[in-house]
């Protein structure tokens, strides 16, 4: 019982001694979507697929890229929920747009290994979304016929909430 509590004080006192009590910053204060923006987002990116002829998915995650958001054409192929989710989560974790991120990791490139993660999902289609220059969340869509395609949609669903985010 005494040794425990000796280990127990050094270790109390080792991290006291290592970081200055005025200097320790314990909360972080990020800038996240809601789950109302990131709907608003994913019903404008499907209007515009389906004008343009095109049966998606599109997903909006926040910040840490988890789903706020999914809503899936009725004629959308089933893979294209799964993928719309991975490319939004793939741009905020990779801190860059999906096609972007797919002409720099292509084969033979420093880089080639990140397609090999799990979870990664390296084709257009995913982008990020920024409000007041931090990083707020993405958006993947996921069942045009391309990623330059999907990208356009994508677009379309920032679009629509670009000026709200950038003002609250």
């Amino acid at each position: 019982m005494k040794r425990k509590m000796l280990m127990i004080a050094a270790l109390g006192a080792g991290i006291a001694c290592t970081i200055p009590a005025a200097a320790q910053k314990l909360l972080a204060n990020t800038p996240s979507l809601t789950t109302t923006a990131a709907q608003s987002a994913v019903q404008a990116a499907l209007a515009r697929c389906q004008k343009d002829g095109y049966t998606v998915s599109v997903a909006v995650v926040d910040r840490a890229g988890q789903p706020l958001a999914l809503l899936r054409d009725n004629l959308a192929g089933a893979h294209t929920s799964r993928t719309a989710i991975g490319k939004a989560a793939t741009a905020v974790s990779f801190r860059t747009d999906t096609t972007e991120l797919a002409a720099s990791t292509q084969a033979g490139k420093p880089s080639s290994g990140i397609r090999a993660l799990p979870d990664v999902v390296i084709v257009g289609g995913g982008m990020m979304i920024r409000a007041k220059g931090s990083l707020v969340g993405g958006i993947g869509v996921s069942g045009a016929p391309n990623g330059e395609a999907d990208d356009g949609c994508a677009k379309a669903g920032i679009a629509a909430i670009a000026d709200a985010i950038e003002l609250e």
